[in-house]
């Protein structure tokens, strides 16, 4: 019914020469603006949605009652003229403009889009597996590192392996270990002297103030309580100047024995770690020379034979950094213990000398500052 309607709509009358040929150009290139204008109209109507797009194109026009269909003769005379009278329709005019206006889809934009999008769907896969697999090779590389050095201590427990021994240098790491266990029973004991003093002190605080107390309060034995009183106020402000030497003996022995031995041990743990990857791998290589000598065990041997260097590589230089620690440990162990043992011996005589100059001048000379009694609270303002 639609294509009928159109091509009611669209004809025109067109008289016909005697020859066949139009009359005029100008009418054959309307005849054939107005074909086109039909075909894509044909193409439109062909679709539900097409029937919406041509309520949209058609506007009001002429109606068709006005028009009449032609097909003349060779004289061109009016016989044959169809009268339209009895056509009823609506009046419609096309509009061109909105067909000029329509955007044609891209066929090869959606398509693009599409391709675009499996890339990166297939970029992001294979980046997810890359790095599934990197981590599958790093711990199938630390599982058998594992079971490579497990096996090699066991071996060395039961006496069947062989183990890279350096005399000398075990020597030193077993005086050190030995020296920090002695070190720390030194720290262990000037913390509780430290502890027990600290409580004398407080003792001979409280004894003090008892006995200016009771000087006020017998007039018969005045003398004697203050007496008393001013003897333990200077023994309690002498044995305070003690305490701040004894903290920082313990202070710097704490230093020592848990910052600067303890960095020492830890680079030997990595050294030993080292050496027993070596021997592992060395005792997988030896183990492979003594094998036949085909195509797969010659593969096996040279990456055996690398991995050997490269934890030979590692086991030298971590013994070189051991030896190099342990030199500086020494050097600075008797020169920290020279200036505190020193500190340590000349508080103490001074103190229990009775010598309050010389222990004032003790904890001068080691540049000792003592807090002010209550240095340690925070102000009224503070506790706002």
């Amino acid at each position: 019914m639609a294509d009928s309607m159109m091509s009611k709509a669209a004809t025109m009358e067109i008289p016909i020469s005697s020859n066949g040929d139009s009359r005029n150009l100008a009418e054959d290139d309307s005849l054939e603006q107005d074909a086109k204008i039909q075909w894509s109209l044909r193409e439109k109507v062909g679709s539900p949605a097409g029937l919406r797009d041509l309520q949209q194109v058609m506007v009001s026009g002429p109606n068709l009652n006005e028009t009449s269909i032609v097909s003349g003769g060779y004289g061109g005379t009016t016989e044959g003229i169809i009268p339209t009278s009895s056509i009823k329709g609506p009046a419609v005019r096309l509009n061109t403009d909105f067909l000029g206006n329509r955007r044609i889809p891209n066929e090869g934009q959606g398509s693009n889009m599409h391709h675009g999008g499996s890339n990166s769907s297939m970029t992001a896969e294979e980046a997810t597996r890359g790095v599934a697999v990197e981590k599958f090779d790093i711990v199938k590389k630390w599982g058998l590192n594992t079971y490579k050095c497990t096996k090699q201590m066991i071996s060395e427990r039961f006496g069947r392996g062989s183990r890279t021994v350096d005399l000398e240098l075990e020597a030193q790491i077993e005086v050190l270990r030995e020296t920090k266990r002695k070190y720390e029973n030194v720290l262990h004991l000037a913390r509780a002297l430290t502890n027990h003093f600290y409580s004398m002190v407080q003792t001979q605080h409280a004894l003090g103030d008892t006995f200016a107390d009771l000087s006020q309060k017998s007039p018969e034995l005045r003398d004697e309580f203050g007496y008393n009183a001013e003897t333990q106020k200077l023994l309690c402000k002498n044995g305070e100047t003690l305490l701040g030497a004894i903290n920082f003996f313990v202070s710097s022995i704490n230093t020592l024995v848990n910052k600067t031995m303890e960095d020492t041990l830890m680079t030997i743990k990595m050294y030993e770690n080292a050496r027993l990857e070596f021997d592992a791998y060395r005792a997988d290589l030896e183990e492979l020379n003594m094998g036949p000598r085909d195509a797969v065990t010659m593969a096996r041997i040279e990456a055996a034979q690398q991995q050997y260097q490269i934890h030979k590589d590692k086991y030298e230089r971590l013994r070189s950094d051991v030896s190099i620690k342990l030199k500086f440990l020494e050097e600075n162990k008797v020169k920290v213990m020279h200036k505190q043992l020193l500190l340590f011996h000349n508080a103490i005589s001074a103190y229990f000398a009775g010598n309050q100059q010389q222990l004032e001048q003790t904890l001068k000379q080691f540049n000792i500052k003592l807090k002010p009694p209550g240095a340690d609270k925070p102000s009224w303002l503070e506790e706002q």
